[in-house]
């Protein structure tokens, strides 16, 4: 029985539903938001469409008691009209999304929850850090879709230049899931080929290319007002390497014991949930680089 919960059933927790639920991953799935008739409304449109599907999903709503057997929760709560004029700003959350958690956790903890804990709320890496220490669950088991999303904006954008697959444009983008970010090119190849020599062959900006892929999230949301496909879909990928046990190597949220702070960067998914974090010697520029986003987070974190 493959049991999976969301908080907060918006654009980014219905889209997520949806994809569990029409690609048969979910056996059961609960659903719970503050807005009881949102939730409510969400269940019966997917029940609707079982008699059309090839598999069955029961869904619940509203009882954080179901949480206790979940495999996976996904938190997906938030308040995306803070993020309406401030371009680039995802802090701007932040004051919600705390108050989200200081409700939310106590709920979490009380329902005996001990699955894994996939976050996407904004900011991502330090409101994973607070859901983290608030719920008791452990650094392995929660941690954030991150800078999952922030490499397949990057290796979009990279796969648009050379005009290949996204899949085969490999590599990560490091740090906040926010403005301090940065792809790693020394990390980055083209099928199979390093793109610091591609780029000096065919005489690219990689900075023109990071600025795109940074921004790619704002262009979506400037025209319709959130983002949905894209993280849900990453978000729904993280969870199913939790249950295949995959050991999927991929950039995400997790603990950084070297920085002291959730940040993204690769690491190891599987059952466990974050199975372990992997250090690749960066050049000296971009370790810099991620220093630099690390103890951006950390500072942000410390106004908690």
């Amino acid at each position: 029985m493959r049991k999976f919960g969301i908080i907060g059933v918006g654009h980014v927790g219905a889209t997520v539903a949806y994809t569990l639920v029409c690609k048969g991953i979910a056996d059961e799935l609960i659903l719970i938001d503050n807005n009881e008739g949102k939730a409510t409304a969400e269940q019966l449109d997917l029940q609707d469409a079982q008699a059309r599907l090839d598999t069955r999903t029961i869904i619940k709503t509203q009882d954080y008691s179901e949480l206790e057997d979940t495999d996976v929760l996904f938190v997906t709560s938030g308040n995306i009209h803070a993020l309406d004029n401030v371009s680039g700003n995802r802090w701007a959350e932040f004051e919600y999304t705390r108050e989200i958690v200081k409700d939310i956790a106590p709920k979490i903890k009380a329902s005996g929850f001990d699955g894994v804990l996939i976050d996407t709320m904004n900011p991502c890496d330090a409101i994973t850090h607070y859901l983290q220490r608030e719920t008791g669950l452990s650094r392995q088991q929660c941690f954030g879709t991150g800078t999952f999303l922030d490499t397949a904006r990057m290796q979009k954008v990279v796969s648009d230049v050379f005009d290949v697959d996204p899949k085969n444009v490999t590599g990560y983008v490091y740090g906040e899931h926010g403005e301090s970010q940065f792809s790693a090119w020394s990390t980055v190849q083209v099928n199979g080929l390093d793109i610091l020599d591609l780029a000096h062959e065919q005489d690219l900006d990689l900075s023109e290319l990071e600025d795109k892929a940074r921004h790619g999230g704002w262009a979506v949301h400037s025209g319709k007002g959130y983002t949905s496909y894209a993280i849900a879909t990453c978000a729904v990928k993280l969870s199913e390497a939790v249950l295949s046990d995959a050991k999927l190597t991929c950039p995400c949220s997790s603990y950084s014991e070297k920085y002291g702070t959730y940040v993204g960067q690769p690491s190891i998914v599987g059952k466990n949930g974050i199975e372990s974090v992997t250090e690749l010697p960066l050049p000296d520029d971009e370790e810099a680089k991620f220093k630099h986003s690390a103890d951006t987070i950390k500072e942000k974190f410390a106004t908690l």
